[in-house]
């Protein structure tokens, strides 16, 4: 137990999915996982553990913005030893042929500052995604009907910007999609020697200005969550 994961020694697998929202935590464990039980309910962040074809996995909320995701990747790692993390969640699109419902998986991810700036100082470290999850994300992908793209991402710390010439140099230099927690869990990983990746489905454009419909929702996040669950264990 920690102070913001309730679990006990044991009740956290190995392989961890991170969605910043704990509802869709608890509503992909119903949805993937057998045997889905409840093992972290601190703060209102849910997290479940069941199994997915025979392998443990969890899925624990892990909130919005790189400071809580950083709380809870630490906590994860260093206290219940979890090696596999893939954050799952939703970006805004920023290049034209990425299309809502779209997969990206972000192969890099930029940002102005994490909670990990402290230590770089002067450096401008460059996080990036584990090469066996991004390949293996991609090959699942294949599959499906769905839009996929691989590149980088923006992680933004602010969710209200304003800053549209920031965007703008984002998009010329070929960024697919922003969100806002893959660059800290990235910088974690490697700090740790773990592995992470971030599968994304677009459900707005910062371009066209199209969202996804709420009641469309579910079908195009189930895409990610399985691309996510095929890479973890292929």
């Amino acid at each position: 137990m920690t102070i913001h994961i309730g679990a006990k020694p044991g009740e956290i697998a190995e392989t961890v999915l991170l969605p910043g929202d704990p509802y869709r935590a608890r509503w992909a464990a119903e949805t993937f996982l057998k045997g889905a039980e409840l093992v972290n309910e601190v703060r209102g962040m849910l997290g479940f553990t069941g199994t997915w074809r025979g392998n443990r996995v969890t899925i624990q909320g892990s909130g919005m913005g790189m400071p809580s995701l950083s709380i809870y990747a630490n906590e994860l790692i260093r206290d219940y030893g979890a090696q596999t993390l893939i954050r799952i969640g939703s970006c805004g699109g920023m290049q034209e042929r990425v299309k809502v419902r779209d997969v990206i998986l972000a192969m890099s991810a930029t940002t102005v500052s994490t909670p990990s700036r402290g230590i770089f100082r002067e450096l401008n470290f460059a996080p990036t995604a584990d090469w066996s999850l991004l390949s293996a994300a991609a090959r699942a992908a294949e599959g499906k009907d769905v839009g996929v793209h691989v590149g980088g991402i923006y992680s933004s710390d602010v969710f209200y910007d304003e800053r549209p010439d920031l965007n703008e140099q984002m998009t010329r230099h070929g960024i697919l999609g922003v969100e806002m927690e893959a660059a800290e869990l990235y910088i974690l990983a490697a700090r740790y020697q773990r592995r992470a990746l971030a599968v994304l489905t677009v459900s707005d454009h910062l371009i066209t200005g199209e969202a996804l419909p709420s009641d469309q929702r579910e079908k195009s996040f189930g895409d990610m969550v399985e691309i996510a669950l095929e890479a973890a264990f292929s």
